[in-house]
């Protein structure tokens, strides 16, 4: 009975050997294989290597709260409770480029149009308001001291003729000189030839015209009214006569505007003052005659620019022929120059003004844009000169190009975050931050908080490890208090507590 006993137990143990035989055999043979994998695995998951899961070259890994800090290994972020992230070469071009899938794009509806070479004529189109030509005005005048005894024209804005009568006046004073000089003629045959021209001579003095005393001297009577006539076609813009009135020599009676030729005092932008010359050629159109075409020139450039408005006023002398145009009526005006320059031209719909700078988004290949700040010059009929930034044959992007340069405004914003500033400056070194948080773990070298928002880092709540500072934590914080604590960016990366305390119940 002992033998066989003896027997049963030395057939288990051998069983139980050589089972943990198999065992340990097949451990080791996992082992190598997971260190073999692990070896092979790392070596993939090295910068610069390949990544056997997408094909694409790693670069370095980042963390992407804190994109300023590269590593050339995965593993664990020292700042947040979370995973390295890779970069990859294609991702890492110039800041802000971004990759668009070739779907996406349609979605997307995005345009391409190439840069290319033109000839501009700048044109300006701006707008104004028809006024009288203040060079061609007349005013008319008494000529001498008299009444007004009869009135042709009896409003403002009539209507006159060149040589149409406008008042009649009677002149005490001419009754004299006309006497005197009719008397004088009578005695010629006496040699009183002097006699006779010195009463011309006051007769031109009282103010008759010449026009005047050869009717005298033809009829041998006295014509003491004078006939005001209008001495240029237009419309009466002052009326300062009524009938039965006194008038005084030079009083002004009438102000004769025409309008054979207008004004229009066309409102230019300021930023357009260099195209507009004295002298350019000008198209005018104005919706109270559709389809009517008003050539004329630029006669002046005022100087001065309104303040509100931001505008000069350019004058426009149009040929007015019958009077269409009217004062007051608005218009809008073309200036065209005659000079045309070779420039690069774009549509003007792929420039993108954010009012600092000027963007076009560039199509670089492959799925790749990226925004390029360029410098404009002038822009007409839907084109626009780029002076600055873009090279003949480049393609733009002129729909969808917003959202492009969104999403790249927000790429380069992330990776300019944790960069230091021009001479070394990092923007979160020296600067702390305040919050509080729950104690997860102390460790010697770390203390995980469970800390909530983060507003002057705009961080939501998470768990992450901190280092401890370098006097300790304080002796009565524990593994599960509230506390509030004050932290900054330490000079080798991690996020260095500065004081802590026990947050108030």
């Amino acid at each position: 009975m002992k033998a066989r006993t003896l027997i049963i137990g030395m057939a288990l143990a051998g069983i139980l050997a050589a089972a943990g035989y198999g065992l340990y055999s097949i451990g080791m043979d996992r082992g190598m294989k997971m260190g073999g994998s692990a070896a092979v695995g790392g070596g993939a998951q090295q910068a610069g290597t390949i990544d056997p899961a997408t094909g694409r070259r790693i670069l370095y890994w980042q963390d992407p709260m804190v994109p300023g800090q590269k590593f050339d290994k995965p593993g664990k972020s020292p700042f947040m409770d979370m995973q390295l992230v890779p970069v990859y070469a294609d991702e890492a071009g110039s800041e802000g480029t971004v990759r668009v899938d070739p779907r996406m794009q349609q979605n997307l509806g995005v345009r391409l149009a190439e840069v290319r070479k033109g000839s501009l004529a700048p044109t300006v189109e701006a707008v104004g308001t028809v006024a009288y030509n203040e060079r061609d005005a007349a005013l008319v005048q008494a000529r001498a001291n008299g009444y007004v005894e009869r009135l042709h024209v009896r409003a403002t804005l009539d209507p006159v003729r060149k040589g149409e009568p406008l008042a009649e006046l009677y002149v005490p004073d001419w009754v004299a000189a006309q006497e005197e000089y009719l008397s004088a003629r009578r005695m010629a045959g006496t040699r009183l030839e002097a006699l006779v021209e010195g009463a011309l001579q006051r007769m031109r003095l009282a103010g008759m015209s010449e026009e005047h005393i050869r009717m005298v001297e033809s009829s041998g009577k006295v014509h003491p009214r004078l006939t005001v006539t209008s001495p240029i076609a237009g419309v009466v813009a002052e009326l300062a006569a009524r009938e039965g009135m006194t008038v005084m020599s030079g009083a002004p009676l009438f102000r004769i505007n025409g309008l054979g030729t207008v004004w229009v005092n066309a409102e230019v932008r300021e930023t357009q003052a260099s195209e507009v010359r004295v002298g350019n050629p000008v198209d005018a159109r104005t919706p109270a005659l559709p389809g009517k075409v008003f050539k004329g020139k630029v006669s002046a450039i005022l100087p001065e620019v309104n303040a509100a408005t931001r505008t000069l006023k350019a004058r426009v002398e149009l040929a007015n022929p019958g009077g269409e145009l009217k004062p007051g009526m608005f218009a809008t005006v073309n200036f065209t120059s005659a000079a045309r320059k070779e420039a690069l031209l774009v549509p003007t719909e792929a420039v993108i003004q954010t009012g600092k700078r000027t963007v076009v988004v560039v199509a670089q290949g492959d799925g790749k844009f990226a925004p390029v700040e360029v410098e404009i010059g002038i822009e007409t009929n839907g084109q626009t000169e780029i002076r600055k930034g873009l090279e003949a044959g480049q393609r733009v992007v002129v729909s969808g190009q917003f959202l492009i340069d969104s999403e790249s405004s927000l790429r380069a914003t992330a990776t300019r975050m944790g960069e230091p500033q021009p001479g070394g400056a990092d923007p979160l070194a020296g600067s702390t931050h305040k919050g509080t948080a729950k104690v997860e773990k102390i460790d010697k070298g770390e203390v995980i908080l469970s800390h909530g928002p983060i507003a002057s880092l705009q961080w939501p709540p998470m768990t992450m490890g901190f280092k401890p500072p370098p006097s300790g934590l304080p002796k009565d914080i524990a593994v599960g208090d509230t506390v509030s604590f004050e932290f900054r960016q330490s000079k080798e990366g991690p996020f260095e507590i500065v004081a802590m305390s026990k947050a108030a119940k």
